[in-house]
């Protein structure tokens, strides 16, 4: 008796005890060369694990193309930091549900100075304007401004972050540079020449192995990050003010995005549900094989 007493008081202590601390990656897109992007996202990771118990290692690409590889491959990420096309994509294909998100939503600006931004969109044509690499949303949207294939500006993917394509507009190596609203919001000095239409902001999503003390854990972590006035500099980086809770159901239908994408395969439709006759509905009810449990 003494036995399973004691035995019951070990299970309820192992049951009791906190979940032990784990160790965790998160993907961000290639917005940053990989080194930069460790230093941008280090106090971000650094918060996160003090608040939740866990690691959090920041797993990123080179660039746009690797990203989208990986991506379509499902290579393995526990959190995905990522724009609305991304987001949906994981969600309907991965498995992933998004936990919170930049509060602010997401715009794109095709940033000139004022002599050539006064032609318009139509005044680039022919001429250089920068982006980072698609799939990225920036480089999307820019598409969609110039659906004409012979009447095109000269797309350039060679910045090495979305700010360095507006250096390359002061710098004279480009005419235009299509950026996030948050960094063309720094820049007064550059004209709007076009923007695009709004999308829910970023999400941090959750893979579907991460357990669900944890998903809270950083959901809760993410939504008081604001509060820590050093992590304000994070912010300002990411372009957010503060996170808010987010829902499946405020990105659906952005993968669309993607569609014209190189490797991008539409999913599959659900099989429609089998059209029942009268005839075989009533020789389902009145006769047909029947199973029966047991001997």
């Amino acid at each position: 008796m003494k036995l399973s007493h004691g035995l019951a008081a070990l299970i309820s202590v192992i049951f009791a005890a906190p979940a032990m601390a784990a160790d965790y990656t998160l993907a961000v897109e290639p917005n940053f060369p990989p080194a930069q992007a460790q230093q941008v996202y280090k106090p971000l990771l650094d918060y996160l694990a003090k608040s939740t118990g866990h690691s959090f290692a920041l797993k990123t690409a080179t660039n746009y193309h690797v990203y989208w590889r990986d991506l379509r491959s499902g290579a393995k990420t526990d959190f995905a930091f990522e724009e609305a096309h991304f987001t949906d994509y994981r969600r309907e294909r991965l498995g992933f549900t998004p936990l919170v998100r930049v509060a602010e939503a997401t715009r794109y600006s095709l940033l000139a100075d004022a002599p050539v931004a006064e032609g318009g969109i139509q005044g680039l044509i022919g001429y250089r304007v920068v982006s980072m690499p698609a799939p990225s949303m920036g480089y999307l949207l820019l598409g969609d401004l110039y659906k004409n294939p012979i009447a095109q500006p000269e797309i350039q993917s060679v910045a090495a972050s979305w700010r360095d394509g507006v250096e390359m507009v002061f710098s004279q190596e480009t005419e235009a540079a299509m950026v996030p609203n948050y960094i063309a919001q720094t820049y007064p000095n550059l004209m709007v020449v076009s923007e695009s239409r709004e999308f829910t902001g970023r999400a941090l999503s959750a893979g579907g192995t991460v357990p669900a003390d944890v998903r809270k854990a950083v959901s809760e972590a993410m939504l008081k990050l604001h509060e820590d006035d050093s992590l304000y500099e994070v912010l300002v980086e990411l372009g957010a003010s503060q996170f808010v809770p987010a829902t499946a159901a405020e990105y659906a239908g952005n993968e669309r995005l993607l569609r014209g994408v190189f490797g991008y395969k539409a999913k599959p439709a659900a099989a429609a549900p089998a059209v029942v006759t009268e005839t075989e509905a009533e020789a389902e009810v009145t006769g047909g094989i029947e199973v029966t449990a047991g001997g």
